[in-house]
This record gives structure tokens, sequence and C-alpha cells, in this order.
């Protein structure tokens, strides 16, 4: 039985339940220049905990959170997070998109060998000092609809090191069919298309590109659901629905990813949002 990396150490598979497969405990968007919608999940753990306890009491087992550095990685936080609610908390790795590479990762004066190098230390020695390691390529992805030459050096090196350690990917793919791009980078790199989650699916509500990423051996990650922070997020999650219900009429239901991307204070419960419990279990 394969493990789950986790912040605290490898888990077995068969411990893990109730899954929420793209989260955030905490995230920082609104430092980026020319930004000003202050997007932001709190950092402060007496805030973030309770939510945490929530899901976990709603049947909740494991959450996958995915903030990367520059954006307010904190392995440690979430070893401690970990440790209070007792939920399994899965850590990413990588950089997330354009607008938010952290300066000091100097991504456009890197080769891909170089980038990749660094993500696989981390896999075998863990991040810093802390010895926690990640369990999870992820959340990479793109700025627009295409891929900049900056986001297909940091694909390409999430490719190599997916190839050479067998960690999943995981990808931020927005209103658009980039994430078939992204799939085609990855596949390059010899990556395993059955370990590749393009997520955000339902912000481009399309069969069509959802049946091309399946019929290419990758999954889909439904991760709006539950958000009502725009006209489309309160009233398609119908049709994301439908859509969905088509994918398990034709067997794919082993291809297909549920989550809420929890990565605003407006989405916690203390705030009048849904928490991490929209889609528990209980």
């Amino acid at each position: 039985m394969p493990d789950v990396r986790t912040v605290r150490g490898p888990v077995p598979a068969d411990e893990i339940g109730f899954t929420l497969p793209h989260e955030h405990t905490a995230i920082a968007l609104w430092h980026v220049p020319d930004r000003w919608d202050y997007w932001e999940l709190s950092a402060d753990e007496t805030v973030v905990e309770p939510e945490l306890l929530a899901f976990r009491d709603e049947g909740g087992s494991c959450l996958v959170d995915l903030t990367l550095p520059g954006v307010g990685r904190d392995p440690a936080r979430l070893a401690r997070l970990a440790e209070r609610t007792e939920l399994h908390i899965v850590m990413g790795c990588g950089w997330y998109r354009g607008a938010y590479y952290p300066p000091e990762a100097l991504i456009e004066r890197r080769s891909v060998d170089d980038l990749a190098d660094e993500l696989v230390r981390e896999w075998s020695e863990g991040v810093g000092t802390t010895g926690i390691r990640p369990g999870i390529i992820g959340e990479i992805g793109t700025d627009k609809p295409w891929v900049s030459p900056a986001e297909e050096r940091v694909h390409r090196a999430a490719g190599r090191v997916a190839r050479q350690t067998g960690l999943a990917i995981t990808t931020h793919a927005v209103l658009s069919d980039v994430g078939l791009a992204q799939l085609r980078i990855f596949e390059e790199e010899g990556a395993d298309p059955s370990r590749v989650v393009i997520g955000h699916a339902d912000s481009f509500p399309s069969l069509d590109h959802y049946l091309e990423i399946v019929r290419r051996g990758a999954n889909l990650e439904f991760d709006f659901l539950g958000m009502s922070f725009t006209p489309m997020e309160r009233f398609g999650e119908g049709r994301v629905l439908e859509l969905l219900l088509e994918l398990l009429s034709r067997g794919h239901a082993d291809r297909v990813l549920l989550s809420q991307d929890v990565c605003h204070n407006g989405q916690l419960t203390r705030y009048g949002g849904n928490g991490y419990t929209y889609l528990a279990p209980s």
C-alpha cells in the first residue's frame, strides 16, 4: 500500500479518508504591484484552526494545502495545525504563477534543471531546516490563457520532478483551455498523465475540454464549489453539476476530483462563508 506524504510524515493511503485536494490554510495575493483586490486568507492560526476542526468534525480526514513560496507557504505552521487538529495535511511545492514568483527564486535566470533540483531536494530532505517534505507539486499555473516563458520553465521543472520522484502535479488553469497546454508540457517532460490534475475546471465549463483531458489520461479538478464571489460562481454551479453528472455517466468518476479552494477570509464561516465543510460527507 503506497503512503501519502503529509507534513507530519508518511501515512498509509488506506488510513486517509475524505480529502479536499485543493485548499489553502493561508495565502496572500494582494502584495503584487498594481493589484488592488486585497485577496487574502489570514495566516492567523486562531482564525483557521476552528474552521479546520469543523471540517474534521464533519468527517474530514485530509486537506491538501497548495500555498507556495511567495504567497505564504509555512511548513512549520502546517505541522502545528495538523498536530492540533489531528488532520492529515499535505503540503505543495513549486512556484505558483508568473505574477507571484518570489523575486529571490530567480525563475527567469535559472535553468529548468536547476529549478527541478531545488524541488527534488525538498522532496528528499525537506524545506530548509524544517525536515518537512512536500507531498505534491503545485499548485502551479498561468496568469493568462497561455503559458508564459517563465511559467513554461516552472512547468517543465515540475514535469521532470514528477518523473523522477513520482509526485503528482496539480495546476491552476482558469477560464480557458490552458490546462491542455500545461498537460502537453508535462507529457514532453515524461510525467505520467495519470498523476496530473488540471485544476479549476469549473471556471471553464466545456465538456469537450474535459473529455480531451480525460482522453489524454489526466485528471480534472472542480475546486470552485461553494464559492460565491462572482455571479458566475453564484449562479453557475448548476451547470457545473450537470457537466459532472455527464462525466460520471460516461464512466470517468476515477478522473474527477472535487474541492473548494478556500483562499479568502470571506470563505470562512467566521465571516459568513462555507468554511471547509461545503463538501463534507456528514
